[in-house]
């Protein structure tokens, strides 16, 4: 890859962590935002801060050849909070880039942006797509589907419930997936640019035809962690209620939210119909099921699944 220097922000995150590994892995010269100290890592120079802080900013983008833009908020207790972090950041991130001279910014969006009126966090992520798109820059923007892999926190809520036999689902409908280190391959490989990707909208998945059905999911998710499992979809209203109870229990932790309901319920979350990244470039390749086993394995391991 020919970038000099790749700036990171989210590099701590569950997908940036990912992406850490493999551009260290490649030899690249790597600068990542991070909002507290982190430990020192070769080829890794941090700078602490986050997306609100235009000095750190700053120091992130200058001299660097590319800017990747991971960190976003995914979970928030009002619409400020999409806001704040997946619009108004990533202006932050666009203008430091500007400022900086620097020409190429891949942007990680999400799948939701597709359908904005579902979520506060699918209409954020779509403004922040739009901003993306309006500036001079050379862009790229990824709208991953759901991701899973190691150390991630999001669905394995979905392996614990799993590994109890049972696993409440939103009403029929069907997902693309992707494994993390898919993804991260991919973010890799669009650094460079070229005109097969410049100023494109991309929608990586799993390879799987026509997506995994709810019910599928659950299922494959039993295999992995070796139970049969009761596969329960549920009425939206009821989802919910479950938010309400959850927002009570965890509060700002909550991981079920009404705003999560809100695009959860939605029937088709698979990727566009040739939105597939040039396969020159890029092909998935973790097969699912196997994938799946492998984070179940990792959970295990990381003593987050009993």
């Amino acid at each position: 890859m020919p970038a000099d220097l790749l700036a990171i922000t989210g590099a701590t995150g569950f997908v940036g962590q990912a992406v850490l590994d493999l551009a260290t892995r490649a030899g690249l010269e790597v600068r990542a935002l991070a909002r507290r100290p982190q430990e020192a890592r070769a080829g890794v120079e941090w700078v602490q801060g986050d997306l609100g802080d235009e000095r750190a900013l700053k120091r992130l983008v200058g001299r660097a050849s590319v800017v990747l833009h991971i960190a976003g908020v995914v979970n928030a207790p009002d619409a400020a909070g999409f806001e704040t972090g997946n619009v108004v950041g990533t202006l932050n991130v666009v203008n430091a880039a500007l400022g900086a001279g620097v020409n190429r910014l891949v942007h990680v969006s999400s799948l939701s942006a597709r359908e904005p009126q579902l979520s506060a966090y699918g209409a954020s992520k779509l403004r922040g797509e739009k901003i993306v798109r309006a500036s001079s820059l050379d862009w790229t923007i990824v709208r991953p589907p759901a991701v899973y892999g190691p150390r991630d926190t999001e669905m394995l809520e979905l392996f614990r419930l799993a590994r109890r036999g049972y696993v409440p689902l939103p009403p029929e409908g069907k997902l693309s997936i992707i494994h993390v280190a898919d993804l991260a391959r991919l973010l890799l490989a669009l650094v460079p640019g070229g005109e097969d990707v410049t100023d494109l909208t991309f929608e990586p998945d799993d390879g799987q035809p026509g997506g995994w059905s709810h019910v599928g999911l659950a299922k494959a998710i039993g295999v992995a962690v070796g139970r049969r499992v009761t596969a329960m979809p549920l009425p939206q209203r009821v989802l919910g209620w479950g938010a309400k109870l959850d927002g009570m229990v965890r509060k700002d932790k909550a991981k079920l939210t009404l705003d999560r309901v809100g695009y959860m319920c939605h029937p088709d979350w698979t990727v566009g119909e040739g939105r597939a990244p040039p396969p020159a470039l890029w092909r998935p390749q973790v097969e699912t099921r196997m994938g799946l086993h492998a984070t179940a394995a990792w959970y295990r391991e990381a003593g987050w699944l009993k």
